[in-house]
């Protein structure tokens, strides 16, 4: 509930802004968001990459992990995993 206030309190600020600040604003959160996402799949990666070096994950050809994604899509309740 206070998070819904907080966001109340800012939308309001913002609407306080001129229309060129408020465009500038949303710019800003657009990059924002944007390097956060390139951020979270870079950490994403980088925790695949050693579990894979740690050997946790078998090597596939993309035929096989095709037909292993096809299963699981086609029974998820029987998946491994």
């Amino acid at each position: 509930m206070k998070q819904l206030s907080n966001l109340d309190k800012v939308l309001d600020a913002a609407m306080d802004l001129p229309l060129e600040q408020q465009e500038m604003l949303v710019k800003i959160l657009k990059n924002r968001i944007i390097e956060s996402r390139r951020d979270e799949i870079a950490s994403d990666a980088a925790t695949s990459i050693a579990e894979f070096q740690a050997g946790r994950f078998k090597v596939q050809t993309a035929t096989e992990a095709i037909q292993e994604l096809r299963e699981y899509l086609n029974n998820p309740n029987a998946a491994d995993v």
